[in-house]
C-alpha cells in the first residue's frame, strides 16, 4: 500500500490561552508509529491534528500535499480514527449496518457497500458479528467493530487513540495482533508500552513538545526515566 507522507510544519495549538502543542515539526513516513507521554502532555491533540479533528492555531499539517485546514473532508477519507471508547463510535443498531454507515454517506452504491462490509468482516475474522445488535457486544467486540467501520472506508492511515485502555488482557492481545497485521499505516497513542515493541518509530510528547523521537527501546527508556524523575 502506498502510504501518504504526513508533515507538521511549526505547528502550535492554543486552547484557552495555553499552548497544548508548541512549535512541533515532524515528517512521518513509517508504517508503525507510536505516540506516548503523560496525561495532558499533548499526545491526543497531536493525533487529532493528523486528520483535521483539530486544526493548528499556527503552522500547517499536510497529508501528502493536502493541508488539513483546507482539505479536512478529503483527508478524513484517507486518515481513519479509532477512538478510545468504541461505544462512542458505533452508531447503528446492527453491526453490519454500522460498518456500512460511513460508506453510505460517501454515496457508495448498495452492492459495493455490501461487498466492502463482507470483505472487512472476513479480514478481521468477525463475520459471526454481522447480524448482532451493537449494544450486546463485549468491549473487545465493540473495538473490532469500530476498527471494521474504519477499514471499510479504505483509508491509508489509521490513528488509534489509546485503543486497549478498556480491554482485558485477552482482548488487548487480540487487538494488538490486528494492528500488527494491517496494511495501512497505524499511528497509536498509548500507555500500553508493550504494544510498541516492534514499531518503526516512537514519539515521546512532554509538555506539548516532542522530547524524544526514535526507535521503541530508547523512546520507552526515555519516557520511563522522565516519569520517575
Amino acid at each position: 500500500m502506498d502510504l501518504p507522507q504526513i508533515r507538521l510544519e511549526n505547528v502550535t495549538v492554543t486552547v484557552e490561552n495555553r499552548d497544548v502543542l508548541k512549535d512541533v515539526s515532524l515528517t512521518l513516513n513509517e508504517h508503525r508509529i507510536g505516540i506516548i507521554g503523560a496525561n495532558g502532555a499533548g499526545k491526543s491533540t497531536l493525533s487529532r491534528l493528523i486528520n483535521g479533528l483539530v486544526l493548528p492555531s499556527r503552522g500547517t499539517v499536510f497529508i501528502d500535499e493536502l493541508s488539513t485546514a483546507k482539505h479536512a473532508k478529503q483527508i478524513r477519507r484517507d486518515v481513519g480514527f479509532v477512538f478510545q471508547n468504541p461505544a462512542n463510535q458505533i452508531i447503528m443498531p446492527l453491526v453490519a449496518d454500522d460498518i456500512a454507515f460511513g460508506l453510505k454517506n460517501l454515496g457508495i452504491n448498495a452492492n459495493e457497500r455490501d461487498a466492502r462490509v463482507r470483505a472487512t468482516l472476513e479480514e478481521l475474522n468477525i463475520c459471526h458479528l454481522a447480524d448482532r445488535e451493537s449494544h450486546t457486544l463485549s468491549g473487545g467486540e465493540q473495538q473490532m467493530v469500530a476498527l471494521a467501520a474504519v477499514i471499510a472506508m479504505q483509508p491509508r492511515t489509521i490513528v488509534f487513540d489509546e485503543p486497549t485502555t478498556m480491554l482485558d488482557l485477552r482482548n488487548r492481545l487480540a487487538f494488538q495482533k490486528e494492528i500488527s497485521r494491517l496494511p495501512q499505516r497505524a499511528i497509536v497513542i498509548t500507555h500500553d508500552l508493550e504494544i510498541l515493541e516492534d514499531f518503526d518509530r516512537v514519539l515521546v510528547v512532554t509538555n506539548g513538545q516532542i522530547s524524544f523521537d526514535g526507535s521503541p527501546d530508547p523512546a520507552i527508556a526515555h519516557y520511563t526515566q522522565w516519569s520517575r524523575a
